[in-house]
């Protein structure tokens, strides 16, 4: 900065404005000064600027599955958030294993982030008070934090799910599976709990060999559906519980001569050529809503958590709209 400064014939603390995007330079100086910045190629000292201000201007977001294609909008848009405001986004999976997620979160605590955003894999969050009380700002998507009060950001798991049941109850079938992911995970419970809830509603029985819950691993997944279509009152359509889930079985129906109704919670790529219908939920908006809550704590905003949840879409595509055999 003494470089810079000689060079453009100002004071230290004048080039420590520019550096910093602070008021009080008339553009003439702020020209020269960037002009003896760039023919010197200085760089801004992070480390120092931390030491000196307390802030890393970094955040961390944990994810499930980086592969997951529901987290790339979800990600994209936490990123474009935290680059408004200068910061830089570090982000990893649990892999859905909550040790893993521990581990996670505390060495990007120990890396000094100011913020982060998680999408939690375990159900007990209490390792995170220590930080929390820290001023690690800390906000929840798309499943509530364990054990402990914080900010969340969650899809109506539970009302897209009845929706979605509903809707193939609305054209007619009786007999509706359920395919679904670990037990242990919120949102799993929460869309078998609206499933429940529409059959219900709609006064209809449900046989427990329709309903499966479990690793969202192809095998897995295509035993079951196998399973129900070859009892002897078969289903005669399924409600997937996720993505992954729905992408199986999708690629099993495709070999069957006799058409099974699908309606599968998240959208997936090419359902609109596929004609998958979709209870949709808008991974970018859930990002967008979390990143600012999580800044709008890092400004010094102190009230009580916030549970926001947003809406999901139903979005027919002709294969929830298939009647049962006659």
């Amino acid at each position: 900065m003494k470089d810079v400064a000689a060079r453009a014939g100002v004071g230290l603390k004048t080039v420590s404005r520019v550096v910093n995007g602070e008021p009080g330079v008339t553009p003439d100086t702020e020209r020269r000064v960037q002009e003896a910045i760039e023919s010197l190629g200085f760089r801004r000292n992070d480390s120092a600027r931390v030491l000196r201000k307390g802030r890393t201007a970094s955040i961390g977001l944990v994810l499930e599955d980086l592969a997951d294609p529901f987290y790339g909008p979800l990600s994209r848009a936490v990123e474009e958030v935290a680059r408004a405001h200068g910061a830089l986004l570090i982000n990893g999976s649990s892999a859905e294993d909550p040790d893993r997620e521990q581990e996670l979160v505390l060495a990007l605590c120990a890396r000094r982030v100011d913020g982060l955003i998680v999408i939690p894999a375990g159900d007990d969050h209490r390792y995170l008070e220590p930080e929390i009380k820290a001023g690690v700002a800390t906000v929840f998507v798309d499943r509530p934090a364990g054990r402990i009060e914080a900010d969340t950001v969650m899809s109506d798991s539970f009302g897209g799910a009845h929706t979605g049941v509903a809707h193939l109850i609305a054209h007619g079938h009786r007999r509706i599976a359920f395919i679904g992911d670990q037990p242990r995970i919120h949102t799993a419970v929460e869309r078998l709990r609206g499933y429940r809830a529409a059959m219900e509603d709609a006064g209809l029985e449900i046989d427990e060999s329709w309903v499966s819950l479990g690793s969202t691993a192809p095998e897995r997944v295509r035993d079951a559906v196998a399973a129900m279509l070859m009892a002897p009152e078969p289903v005669t359509a399924i409600f997937a519980g996720n993505n992954r889930v729905t992408v199986t079985v999708v690629r099993f129906l495709a070999g069957r001569e006799e058409p099974v109704a699908l309606v599968g919670f998240d959208d997936i790529e090419l359902a609109d050529l596929l004609g998958i219908t979709v209870i949709a939920q808008d991974s970018a908006t859930l990002g967008r809503t979390a990143a600012e809550r999580l800044f709008r704590r890092l400004d010094g905003v102190n009230e009580e958590p916030t549970h926001v949840t947003l809406d999901t879409v139903l979005i027919p595509r002709g294969s929830g709209e298939i009647s049962p055999p006659a």
